[in-house]
C-alpha cells in the first residue's frame, strides 16, 4: 500500500467516490487461498503454512456463494493468493472455469482474475491456460540479482529459485499472451548495493514490453519467525532508496509503468473478502494469524457467517473520513470479539461481504 494522503489534501469528493465504490452491491472482490502451503521458504515470510489445500466442500461452497451473487453483480474480481496458489492449480482452474461459464451470456459483465505467485511454476503453458480462464494479471517478487535473490527466496527443499523464475518471465515476454505482470522488487540493506545495476537489467529486459511494470517494496517485519534477526531499512533510508531507485527504473519508461500503491486498502472495503483454504473468512492477507482478522466462515451451502464486532473495525475509516484508516485499517485497529452471526444470502446483505 502507498502512503495515505490526509482528507484535507485529497478532498471530500474523492473520499465519497471511494466510499461509493467500496459499498456498492454490484462489485465483489474475493481473495482466494486455494492452498496455504508453499514451495518456497522466504526468509522474511510471515505465514506459518499450518493450513493445507482447500477441501472439496469449500470449493463447492465457493461456487454456491458465486451463484448466489451473480445475478446482482456487474463486476467480479478474484485474486489468487497463498501459500503458492499454483500448487493448487486445479482449484484455480475449476473456480475460474465456473465463473467463465456462469457469465458467458453476459457480455457486459466485468470479470478479472489476478494472482500473487512466486513465479516458479508460471511457465507459458500454465499462463496460457489461465489466461483462457480470465486470470491475466500477476504479481511476482524478485529480491535482486541471482546471487542475492537465492539467499532469501529459498525453495522449501533449500534449492535456488532465481533462474527458473527469470526464464519463465523471459518466455512470457517472448510470447503474445494477453497478460500483465507487476515485478515487485524487494529492498533490504543487504541487496541495496546491487539494486541499481539489477534494476537497469530489469528495465532493459522487460520494461520495453508494455505488459510489464515494476514496484519497489522495502521488506518489513511482518510477524514472521525471523523477525528478530531480519534487517530492514530505516524509514529515512527507505525513502531515500526508493526515490533514487525509482529514477533508475523510470529512465526512458512511461510513468504508468512504475505504479504506486492504491490509496484504499482492499481490507477496508466492505465488498472485499479473503477466503482461506479452510473456509475461514478474513479481511487482510498479511495478518493471517491475528484473531481479529478471523471474521467468519463460509458455510457448505454458500452462505457466510460473519462476526460483526470483528468486521466493524476494518471498516471504521469510512465513518469519519479517515484516509489513514482506509489506507491500512489494520494499523491502530481496536480489537473486539462476539459470537458468530449468520448473514443471509440476500443480495443487499451479501454485498457487505
Amino acid at each position: 500500500m502507498g502512503e495515505i494522503a490526509d482528507t484535507s489534501r485529497r478532498g471530500d469528493a474523492a473520499f465519497q467516490e471511494e466510499l461509493s465504490s467500496a459499498l456498492t452491491d454490484q462489485t465483489l472482490h474475493l481473495i482466494l487461498l486455494p492452498t496455504e502451503q508453499c514451495n518456497f521458504r522466504c526468509t522474511y515470510c510471515y505465514e506459518d503454512f499450518a493450513i493445507g489445500r482447500m477441501e472439496r466442500e469449500t470449493v463447492e461452497a465457493l461456487k454456491l456463494l458465486l451463484n448466489r451473487r451473480f445475478a446482482d453483480l456487474q463486476r467480479l474480481d478474484i485474486a489468487w493468493f497463498g501459500g503458492e496458489p499454483l500448487l493448487a492449480q486445479a482449484i484455480v482452474e475449476e473456480i475460474s472455469a465456473h465463473v467463465m461459464t456462469s457469465v458467458a451470456d453476459r457480455p457486459e459483465f466485468q470479470y478479472q482474475g489476478d494472482m500473487t505467485t512466486n513465479g516458479y511454476l508460471l511457465d507459458v503453458p500454465t499462463a496460457e491456460k489461465l489466461a483462457g480462464l480470465g486470470v491475466t494479471i500477476y504479481q511476482i517478487s524478485l529480491d535482486g540479482p541471482e546471487s542475492v535473490h537465492d539467499t532469501t527466496r529459498v525453495r522449501s527443499n533449500g534449492g535456488a529459485s532465481f533462474q527458473r523464475i527469470w526464464q519463465n518471465l523471459l518466455a512470457i515476454r517472448d510470447s503474445r499472451l494477453p497478460v500483465r505482470i507487476l515485478l515487485r522488487i524487494h529492498l533490504t540493506p543487504e541487496n541495496l548495493p546491487s539494486m541499481p545495476e539489477f534494476l537497469r537489467q530489469v528495465r532493459d529486459t522487460f520494461l520495453g514490453d508494455s505488459r510489464f511494470s515494476v514496484s519497489l517494496k522495502p521488506v518489513e517485519r511482518m510477524g514472521g519467525p525471523n523477525d528478530e534477526t531480519l534487517e530492514v531499512l530505516s524509514k529515512q533510508a527507505r525513502a531515500e532508496a526508493v526515490g533514487q531507485l525509482e529514477a533508475v527504473v523510470r529512465a526512458g519508461v512511461p510513468a504508468s509503468r512504475t505504479p504506486s500503491g492504491p490509496d484504499v486498502c482492499y481490507a477496508a472495503r466492505p465488498n472485499s473478502l479473503v477466503i482461506r483454504a479452510n473456509g475461514r473468512i478474513a479481511k487482510c492477507t498479511v495478518a493471517l494469524s491475528d484473531p481479529s482478522n478471523d471474521i467468519g466462515r463460509l458455510a457448505s451451502d454458500g452462505t457466510i457467517h460473519i462476526d460483526d464486532a470483528r468486521l466493524t473495525p476494518w471498516l471504521r475509516g469510512w465513518a469519519n473520513g479517515d484516509w489513514t484508516a482506509v489506507g491500512c485499517p489494520y494499523v491502530g485497529m481496536p480489537r473486539s470479539a462476539s459470537p458468530l452471526l449468520q448473514i443471509s444470502a440476500g443480495p443487499r446483505r451479501q454485498a457487505r461481504t
